[in-house]
């Protein structure tokens, strides 16, 4: 998560959507850059709002934007798959050494998900809490460009992203059966995707 106090901005680090070459590039214009532990790098609306957001709204405003990129679902559960088939994760319960893509998402899809596939999901991520704190813009993955050009125009910036964090090709192809049942299980996180313009 990047906080920029001037430009009012708040960027959300959903996991497997750019965002370690994101903060690699602006982290140093940032007032605060919160990069490790994950749990605070990759902190959820409902992390920052009962966290983050009273100190933001104090120093900074109660007039922050903030924003996030978001995924297509089959495309964010495959970046995890094949993260999680790095080789030094090897042995540990959240590699998926081993596994094929429909095995995972068949954990994902699990009652009780194991723990390669244990990865929540973007909706819950973003969201919005009842008093009112919510992302003001999302942004597709796939459009990742017009994220980078707002960006860089809210922070009169130029950027250009670094290749970092980016895993191994792997098969993501799935069973038309499963897919089924990932969008209906998950139709939140697809109806989520579709909504970005």
């Amino acid at each position: 998560m990047l906080i920029f106090s001037k430009a009012k901005l708040v960027l959300f680090s959903v996991p497997k959507t750019g965002t370690t070459a994101i903060e690699t590039v602006l982290a140093p214009h940032a007032a605060i850059a919160l990069l490790d532990p994950p749990e605070l790098k990759h902190s959820p609306v409902y992390r920052y709002n009962r966290f983050l957001r009273p100190m933001v709204e104090k120093f900074i405003g109660d007039d922050v934007e903030t924003l996030a990129v978001v995924r297509e679902p089959v495309s964010w559960l495959g970046s995890w798959y094949r993260y999680r088939q790095r080789p030094f994760l090897s042995g540990r319960p959240v590699s998926t050494e081993g596994l094929s893509f429909a095995q995972f998402v068949e954990g994902y899809l699990a009652p009780e998900r194991p723990a390669y596939a244990n990865v929540g999901a973007q909706s819950k991520f973003v969201e919005p809490r009842p008093n009112g704190t919510a992302i003001t813009r999302l942004f597709k993955y796939e459009a990742l460009d017009s994220y980078i050009s707002y960006l860089e125009a809210r922070l009169e910036l130029e950027i250009k992203l670094p290749k970092v964090n980016v895993s191994p090709a792997r098969d993501l192809d799935l069973p038309a059966e499963l897919e089924l049942r990932l969008k209906t299980s998950c139709a939140e996180d697809f109806a989520l995707w579709a909504s970005i313009p």
